[in-house]
């Protein structure tokens, strides 16, 4: 995970199919201040549909030139494409979408990332840092 962490006021208000103009805006940031990057993992959706509609992920894609996984907890209704994931004892799916590289690729990198419970840990510890708890680290530090 990166150490690239900042506070950002959201400016746009949440619009119904454009979570994106929202938080974006924030991905950019992160990843400008971030050191190279191969891969970027979104909170969200990146493509909503068999036919490629953009969500999140590829537009953080279409921004960054990184490639990007789609991780969502709950399933969208048109997003019948996303590869389910079950990781740990969890008994719910992770749906995982990607830009970039293809759902089934992801879905292996999902799998096997940190961690055995149903969220990543990489996953966790960013949402814990986006809501507020805890502090960030860097590289070769530790988190206690």
């Amino acid at each position: 995970m990166v150490g690239a962490h900042r506070r950002h006021r959201t400016r746009c208000p949440y619009e119904r199919g454009a979570l994106f103009k929202r938080e974006l805006p924030c991905i950019l940031e992160v990843v400008a201040n971030a050191p190279q990057l191969d891969i970027l993992i979104v909170d969200g959706y990146a493509t909503l549909d068999p036919d490629g509609s953009p969500g999140l992920g590829a537009h953080a894609a279409a921004a960054t030139g990184i490639p990007v996984i789609g991780l969502a907890k709950t399933p969208y209704r048109t997003a019948t494409h996303a590869a389910e994931v079950i990781r740990g004892s969890a008994t719910r799916p992770l749906y995982v979408t990607a830009s970039g590289l293809s759902n089934t690729n992801a879905a292996r990198i999902v799998k096997e990332m940190t961690g055995t419970n149903r969220i990543p840990n990489a996953v966790a510890r960013a949402d814990d840092l986006a809501r507020g708890r805890g502090s960030p680290t860097r590289p070769g530090t530790s988190c206690t």
